[in-house]
């Protein structure tokens, strides 16, 4: 299934450099805060070059290496998804359509079931949302594919906001755009260079490794079980 249309609340928000945040206008309410990658969904790359290395000259490797100098700029808001498309189809001598492209580059999602169960038992409702360095084509498609993103309420995202975890500035989005008090939020990510910016900013920080999810809901419980 190719990708739906964005849901409204993945509209574009920036945070202007010359803002700044003040504790007091913080809410009290606690939040969730997560990661997508490795985190709500598995992913692998390699899915998605082996199948492109069929309408190639290339080998998964090489297509890998074409590929990637474009990624950045792509999932920093740098370059449009439709240049993104045509750049790699070009680079790779893709000899397909662009929604064939376009299907391969995000057929690469598996759902983390363990994790889905969790959000689906949490003992209680909190406002929860995401943090993810991630592109246009990838969202779309996880958002109409899984619906363990029925969780969330929103979310801040590399593309739309011109800058990439571990920089700060996703961060202070997400605390500016939601209300966030970093102290009150849990914030869950699988790359420690994220979970250290989380914790220079006040984030309960939870570094998640998708092979030991017990550790993950043992440290969330825990944080539940000590809110008022």
């Amino acid at each position: 299934m190719l990708p739906c249309a964005s849901p409204t609340w993945l509209s574009r928000w920036r945070l202007d450099s010359s803002f700044t945040l003040h504790p007091s206008s913080f809410s009290l309410v606690p939040a969730l805060l997560f990661d997508i990658g490795n985190v709500l969904v598995t992913f692998d790359f390699s899915r998605s070059a082996t199948r492109m290395a069929e309408r190639s000259s290339m080998s998964q490797q090489q297509i890998f290496d074409a590929i990637a100098p474009l990624k950045v700029p792509f999932e920093s808001g740098e370059m449009p998804a439709d240049e993104f498309m045509f750049r790699s189809m070009d680079v790779i001598d893709f000899q397909g359509t662009k929604e064939e492209f376009r299907h391969m580059w995000c057929d690469i999602f598996a759902l983390n079931e363990p994790m889905a169960l969790t959000l689906a038992t949490l003992p209680r409702k909190l406002p929860a949302y995401l943090l993810s360095n991630t592109n246009a084509p990838h969202l779309e498609w996880l958002l109409d594919q899984f619906s363990i993103f029925k969780h969330f309420d929103g979310g801040i995202y590399s593309h739309e906001a011109k800058t990439m975890k571990p920089a700060p500035g996703m961060y202070q989005q997400a605390m500016a755009k939601f209300d966030l008090d970093p102290a009150q939020t849990f914030y869950v990510d699988d790359l420690i260079a994220n979970i250290e910016t989380g914790r220079r900013l006040g984030f309960v920080s939870h570094h998640y490794d998708p092979q030991n999810h017990s550790s993950l809901h043992q440290a969330l419980n825990a944080w539940l079980n000590q809110l008022p």
